[in-house]
C-alpha cells in the first residue's frame, strides 16, 4: 500500500526561503488588497510567489500592513512593555495587542536585544548599591559599638595616653585649653611622679 503524496507542503527545494525583494512585496500587497489577508497558501499562488503561505503571512503581518508602526519605540511604550512582560511573561502576541501598530515579532526582538539587558544591568546596579548600603550600615553599627565599648570602659584607655594622668578619680588633660585652677595645680604638685607618665 503506497502512501499518498502530501500536497502543497513547503519544502526547501520548492520555495524561496531568502530575503524578500521589493517586487515580491508589491505582488503580495496587490493580491491581499484584492482578496484580503486570508488563505495564505492561495495568496502565495495567486501572487505568483515561490513562497509558502506562512512566509507570506509573516511578511504581511510584520512588514507590509498599512497600519504597522516600526522602530522608534517610545519611553511610554517601553514602560508598558516592561509592565506587561512582568504580568504576562513571553506572550508576545498579547503584549503587542496592547500596543497599537506594533507586531509581536518586533516586541520580542526589542525585548531580547534591549530590554532584557537593561533589566539585568539595573538589577546588577541595585545589588551593588544594596551591598554598599549594607557595608555603610555595618560600619556605622561598628562605630556605635566602639563608642559604647569605650564609654563602658570609662577612662581606662586614657591610662595609655602619655598626655594624660590620674590622681584617684581625677583626670588631668595636658592638652586642655582651659586655664588650670590653683586647686588643680596643688594636687598636681603633691602627686607622686610614678602615677603619671610623660612622653
Amino acid at each position: 500500500m503506497s502512501m499518498a503524496p502530501i500536497g502543497n507542503k513547503c519544502t526547501r527545494k520548492e520555495v524561496n526561503r531568502g530575503a524578500w525583494t521589493v517586487e515580491e512585496d508589491q505582488k503580495l500587497a496587490q493580491v491581499i488588497e484584492i482578496h484580503g489577508p486570508r488563505r495564505w497558501k492561495s495568496v502565495a499562488a495567486k501572487a505568483g510567489l515561490n513562497r509558502c503561505g506562512k512566509s507570506c503571512r509573516l511578511r504581511w503581518m510584520n512588514y507590509l500592513r498599512p497600519n504597522i508602526k516600526r522602530g522608534n519605540i517610545s519611553d511610554q511604550e517601553e514602560d508598558l512593555i516592561l509592565r506587561l512582560h512582568k504580568l504576562l511573561g513571553n506572550r508576545w502576541s498579547l503584549i503587542a495587542g496592547r500596543l497599537p501598530g506594533r507586531t509581536d515579532n518586533e516586541i520580542k526582538n526589542y525585548w531580547n536585544s534591549r530590554l532584557s539587558k537593561k533589566i539585568k544591568q539595573n538589577e546588577k546596579q541595585n545589588r551593588g548599591s544594596r551591598m554598599q548600603e549594607s557595608v555603610i550600615k555595618n560600619s556605622k553599627v561598628s562605630e556605635v559599638d566602639l563608642v559604647a565599648k569605650e564609654s563602658e570602659e570609662g577612662t581606662s584607655k586614657r591610662d595609655d595616653d602619655p598626655t594624660s594622668c590620674f590622681i584617684g578619680d581625677t583626670f588631668f588633660d595636658f592638652y586642655s585649653k582651659e586655664p588650670f585652677s590653683l586647686e588643680w595645680m596643688s594636687q598636681f604638685l603633691e602627686m607622686d611622679e610614678s602615677w603619671c607618665s610623660f612622653p
